[in-house]
């Protein structure tokens, strides 16, 4: 059973020696929860959506024109008008709007000329869609573990290295910034280039620059769940002129289309004819909505921040926890809340706050085939044994095991977040009567 899923067998309603007051008993126990509402998520509608965006993609409906490349002047069509308003957004040369996050990504490792087979870098703790994308560029994917944080260990990186690494994948994974700092520096000594998968971080910022923007190229999604909601979608950016028309080629701008994104000059790149064409472009329904939720991007990016430190301020003083900490204040998007608990506990604990009525999960519970954990990214290691994969990042494996991941819509009033903060001290407050008896109990033991 997935932890996020609530089971009343009398087993998993047990938590062996739990002794509860009638008024803090957990749900789990049979108590009363903490909120009987369904906990607000993407998957339920608790997105952040505009009657000025649900125009926006009618008007593009009603136009009928809905492939990018029409008998329109670049400049009037909904993806290119996005993409410069991408490109202003994040200061930088070039967008892309793409069919995906996935997609992005390994149109940015294509464009990049990285050698079909070699091997790039990545975290054991981000979305199966990263090394997907890598092994969809035709590359492997080169596994680090994390630091206690879940941030990609560069030391750890440094000491599996190898030459056949050729490329770096920082993940911002859960909206939380990597250490940029750390890692173009070593980038530059080994002399590969670091692509960001920001996917899960749009809008974020570190050190007052936006997420995406200090690698080589950066990705991101608008799929539902994201800053920027089209259902799917996402787009691609970078400085890099050659590789932008690389990528522009392969993602479907074919016989002559390229021109068109360079208005002020030719394309840097010879001709077109010697890319495939993936056909990985965005529509102009997506587009034109997204057009629109850009304008108040600043209001939900706000609405991410002021949730996460709300709750995050008021559960600093619970001792047993660790709340992941960025690397630089203010480094995260603020769209997850995750913590760590002692080691055995996190699997009961997240199934314990779902009984309470908010959605948790423990990321590297062996009851839920969590895609962010990876050993359960199978298509890399056919045949081997769970075990023996676990082995191969031996930090990343102990600290998903003991983190619970709660989602925090943009929509959370501070009434959810109350919810939330009351839930996670109710459950530590049962987990310690817990541990205190069976402390007594050892010591009473020994007498």
């Amino acid at each position: 059973m997935a932890d996020n899923e609530v089971d009343h067998s009398a087993a998993n309603r047990q938590l062996p020696g739990a002794r509860n007051a009638a008024d803090t008993q957990l749900a789990l126990d049979g108590g009363n929860p903490v909120r009987l509402e369904p906990w607000p998520t993407y998957d339920r509608g608790a997105v952040c959506v505009h009657p000025e965006d649900e125009e926006a993609a009618l008007r593009a409906i009603r136009s009928h024109l809905y492939f990018r490349y029409d008998y329109r002047p670049a400049h009037e069509t909904e993806c290119s008008q996005f993409e410069a308003e991408l490109c202003r957004y994040f200061d930088c040369k070039h967008a892309l709007a793409t069919s995906s996050g996935t997609t992005a990504l390994a149109l940015a490792i294509m464009a990049a000329g990285i050698e079909p087979g070699s091997l790039i870098a990545c975290p054991g703790f981000t979305f199966a869609a990263t090394p997907s994308a890598i092994i969809l560029a035709g590359c492997q994917p080169f596994l680090v573990d994390v630091d206690e944080n879940l941030h990609l260990d560069v030391a750890d990186l440094r000491s599996r290295w190898t030459p056949q690494v050729k490329a770096i994948m920082v993940v911002h994974m859960r909206g939380f910034a990597g250490d940029m700092a750390a890692l173009i520096s070593f980038a530059a000594e080994m002399g590969v280039p670091v692509f960001e998968d920001a996917v899960p971080a749009l809008g974020a910022e570190l050190g007052g620059r936006k997420l995406g923007t200090f690698g080589l190229a950066g990705a991101f999604s608008t799929q539902s769940d994201k800053a920027l909601n089209s259902g799917e979608g996402g787009f691609l950016l970078t400085d890099d002129s050659a590789l932008f028309a690389r990528a522009t080629v392969l993602s479907g701008a074919y016989e002559g289309r390229l021109r068109r994104h360079f208005p002020d000059g030719e394309p840097p790149i010879a001709t077109d004819l010697d890319l495939p064409l993936l056909s990985f472009r965005m529509d102009e329904i997506r587009a034109a909505l997204l057009r629109a939720e850009l304008q108040r991007l600043p209001i939900r990016l706000a609405a991410f921040r002021r949730n996460y430190d709300y709750v995050a301020t008021a559960l600093a003083d619970i001792a047993g926890i660790h709340i992941r900490r960025p690397v630089a204040p203010g480094a995260y998007l603020g769209e997850a809340f995750i913590f760590l608990v002692p080691a055995g506990a996190a699997q009961w604990f997240a199934r314990a706050l779902c009984h309470e009525g908010i959605e948790a999960r423990n990321l590297g519970s062996d009851a839920d085939h969590n895609i962010r954990a990876f050993w359960n990214w199978r298509f890399m290691f056919p045949g081997t044994d769970t075990a023996a994969i676990k082995e191969l990042l031996p930090n990343a494996t102990s600290y998903l095991q003991r983190a619970v991941d709660i989602p925090l819509s943009s929509t959370l009033s501070e009434a959810d977040c109350d919810h939330l903060v009351a839930a996670v001290r109710k459950v530590v407050g049962a987990l310690a009567a817990t541990t205190d008896e069976a402390t007594s109990s050892a010591r009473a033991g020994h007498r």
